[in-house]
């Protein structure tokens, strides 16, 4: 691990104040940042409520949300990852060959689990199940089948590549993906992560309002198509909480000269090109050289880490609470981003 700087005071200060401008501005009803490294700094930052129906109570490290596509390096990504440790999985064969057998054309089975990582397949980007309902056939061959869109190569965000690794993973290891990521979550000391629905209560945020005078969704996965699968997907569908994500941030940092510490750094080499600066790993947005590692979350959430200087940066929130979120929880994702990289 590289010599690094602690975090520096002026710089979460002016974290926190964005994080309280974002719930003043009615960005989001309230949110959490935990800051910390391996060497065991842990510091958390709060503002506003859970959500007004929960009460006045602030939100804190141990709030339930829903952290939409953080799935995808929370649950999928690691799994993928002791898969292909233990032999179960290798990276460039088709994801065809981890599913149900399928015979005949099947061209968006042809790409490979790298790709499908890395956004970079060519797969079909609309990901729209409820489409497949009311067929015998399984939903890895009707996936599979869909032509692709483009020649696999070139990055595009694509949530359907990483159902489909979610259904392989199942199918490799002859039990459900939720079983296998509760595992892997416990050994990691995360005690409060789970795919939902979970129960409504007071410590859980809600999310959005679809329609005026219907129920929020409150303990239910945001994603449709999660919660078309039962709200177990390789996508979205975890909740967890604030600390949860830390301690992962924290397992992920001090796993170096680990198959955990391995993984992390096989996936810090640049797969396909975003955007001048900015380039995709396997499951992460690499920036700054690739010191920098992170993932979004439609809800508002967000997990940054600095794996060389043993630095992370967990925000959580509900800022879909109030609908699509992105532009509004920019600025605090881009200062999250900027605190995390003054450290080295």
């Amino acid at each position: 691990m590289r010599a690094s700087r602690p975090f520096a005071a002026e710089d979460t200060q002016r974290l926190g104040e964005a994080l309280h401008e974002l719930v003043q501005s009615g960005g989001s009803p309230g949110g959490v940042i935990i800051y910390g490294s391996t060497g065991g700094d842990r510091h958390v930052l709060t503002a506003g409520v859970v959500a007004p129906e929960c009460g006045e109570s602030p939100p804190d490290e141990n709030t339930v949300y829903d952290v939409a596509s953080l799935t995808k390096v929370v649950a999928t990504w690691p799994l993928v990852g002791r898969a292909v440790a233990e032999g179960v999985m290798d990276l460039d064969t088709p994801i065809r060959a981890y599913l149900p057998l399928i015979d005949g054309d099947a061209p968006s089975g042809d790409v490979t689990v790298r790709q499908l990582l890395a956004h970079s397949s060519g797969l079909r980007a609309e990901t729209r199940l409820d489409r497949y309902r009311n067929t015998p056939t399984e939903l890895a061959e009707l996936m599979c089948r869909e032509p692709l869109e483009q020649s696999p190569g070139t990055h595009r965000y694509i949530n359907r590549g990483y159902i489909l690794l979610g259904l392989a993973l199942a199918h490799v290891h002859a039990r459900p993906l939720h079983q296998l990521a509760e595992d892997l979550w416990a050994k990691a000391g995360m005690r409060h992560t789970i795919y939902g629905p979970v129960a409504r209560a007071r410590h859980v945020a809600p999310t959005e309002q679809r329609l005026t005078g219907a129920p929020r969704i409150w303990g239910a996965p945001h994603d449709d198509n999660a919660a078309l699968l039962g709200g177990v997907a390789g996508h979205a569908g975890v909740f967890s909480t604030p600390s949860d994500l830390a301690v992962y941030a924290g397992h992920l940092l001090a796993g170096l000269g680990t198959a955990t510490g391995a993984w992390l750094q096989a996936s810090l080499v640049p797969q396909a090109d975003i955007e001048p600066g900015f380039q995709r790993g396997l499951s992460w947005i690499l920036a700054d050289g690739q010191q920098i590692a992170y993932h979004h979350g439609f809800t508002g959430t967000s997990l940054y880490l600095a794996p060389h200087a043993g630095h992370y940066v967990v925000v959580c929130t509900n800022a879909v609470y109030h609908g699509p979120a992105r532009d509004r929880i920019a600025p605090l994702r881009a200062l999250a981003k900027k605190t995390i990289c003054a450290t080295f």
